[in-house]
């Protein structure tokens, strides 16, 4: 049994992945210097463990982080490829590796006090919260806990979807990448009976990129069933398999669900990350949500207010999620053919600007109008019933759903 004195701080990040990373950093970065900060994590994360892709305007505190950014990207459906121009803004590839490195740097001038150990519950009586750490870890009292933790929405929703992928990091002999822009989308993929499935190439120089495979859709694939995907995609790209080199693999799980996640289960605990709402359920974009989220603590600490962010996504973002979920669910709409019209009949920055919850209603109006109406409306039509019956018969659901993990394979040459 634990018997060392409880630690008393004014914040206690739960956590210390991508979301606490961005926070830690951006409390340096807004001269947040009084609180007291504790990190408990059973894992101190350090080095190359996952990628990002987001969209942003240059000249920011990224930069310099940045493996690679383009303003152009490329669009490909079995039709035709179609380029975008993407100014004023980029799309941007951010390894793991800068951000832990920077949220360590930070660490150090905020004087936080680091727990390598798994927490075991959190009890909030509405003026601090108790943090109880498992193995030697002390207790830790606070005032305020951020808790970036994995976490199922509050209840299932009314669909429930992966997006789920693995990508290869390429080296090649030869040079056989374009670094000037990057692949977004490229639906060529074999589409699975439900769901949607796309490759996308992240090239850093034109012999090293990452290229991946990704689906939509309420099932993972088998070990062999995501090596066999990206070979074939590796194929259609007309790379040679015998010039290059695999030398990381990426997997991943990603919620895509109109489930609500609770950004505030209890006064004093704020959630972060997916588990706060920060994917976005129709993409499985994340990135710029935290980041938003990870500002708007940090500067609400510096202005003595609580360390609560803004809903990721305004409401009516979420209600077009599900109606866009539902209707690719049900297959009134096609994946390729429902993105391949939001870009060939919108300019991107406002699709871009749309996923990232940023448009106007008016803006939104000329999206909606880009896609198919009858399905749609079809869709709509339907989400609006579920909610009824949902209202009608509290409780008639299943009690859960989780996000599996992903499926891990042990491919590396070199």
């Amino acid at each position: 049994m634990n018997t060392s004195a409880p630690l008393d701080v004014d914040l206690a990040l739960v956590g210390g992945g991508g979301a606490a990373s961005l926070v830690l950093a951006a409390l340096d970065r807004h001269g947040v210097r009084g609180p007291r900060i504790a990190v408990v994590d059973p894992v101190h994360r350090r080095g190359q463990d996952r990628t990002w892709a987001f969209w942003d305007h240059p000249g920011n505190e990224l930069d310099p982080l940045l493996a690679a950014s383009w303003h152009r990207v490329e669009v490909a459906t079995p039709a035709g490829r179609r380029v975008l121009d993407l100014a004023p803004l980029r799309y941007a590839m951010l390894r793991s590796g800068p951000v832990y490195d920077r949220a360590a740097e930070a660490e150090r001038r905020l004087g936080v006090r680091r727990i390598v150990a798994p927490v075991e519950a959190l009890h909030d009586d509405g003026r601090r919260v108790t943090v109880r750490v498992g193995g030697d870890g002390p207790t830790v009292r606070a005032s305020w806990v951020l808790d970036s933790r994995p976490r199922p929405p509050r209840r299932p929703g009314r669909t429930n979807w992966l997006q789920h992928f693995r990508g290869w990091w390429l080296e090649s002999d030869a040079p056989v990448f374009d670094p000037t822009r990057a692949v977004l989308m490229d639906f060529r993929t074999p589409q699975p009976a439900r769901g949607v499935s796309f490759g996308y190439v992240l090239p850093v120089s034109d012999r090293y990129a990452l290229v991946e495979y990704t689906e939509f859709g309420p099932a993972l694939l088998t070990d062999a069933g995501y090596d066999a995907a990206l070979a074939g995609y590796r194929d259609l790209l007309g790379l040679d398999a015998a010039g290059l080199r695999v030398r990381e693999v990426e997997n991943g799980v990603i919620p895509m669900t109109d489930g609500p996640f609770e950004a505030r289960p209890s006064p004093r605990v704020v959630r972060l990350g997916t588990a706060g709402g920060a994917t976005r359920p129709s993409t499985g974009f994340t990135f710029s949500a935290m980041r938003r989220q990870a500002d708007q603590v940090a500067a609400a600490l510096a202005a003595g207010r609580p360390p609560v962010p803004a809903p990721a996504y305004p409401r009516r973002h979420r209600w077009m999620d599900a109606v866009a979920l539902r209707a690719l669910d049900g297959g009134g709409v096609g994946g390729p053919e429902f993105f391949d019209r939001l870009f060939a009949r919108n300019p991107a920055e406002r699709v871009l600007r749309f996923l990232d919850g940023a448009t106007t209603p008016a803006e939104e109006v000329a999206l909606m109008s880009s896609t198919r109406l009858r399905p749609m409306v079809a869709a709509a039509a339907g989400d609006a019933a579920a909610r009824l019956r949902d209202r009608l018969h509290r409780g008639g659901r299943a009690a859960s759903w989780t996000v599996p993990p992903p499926v891990l394979g042990d491919r590396a040459d070199g």
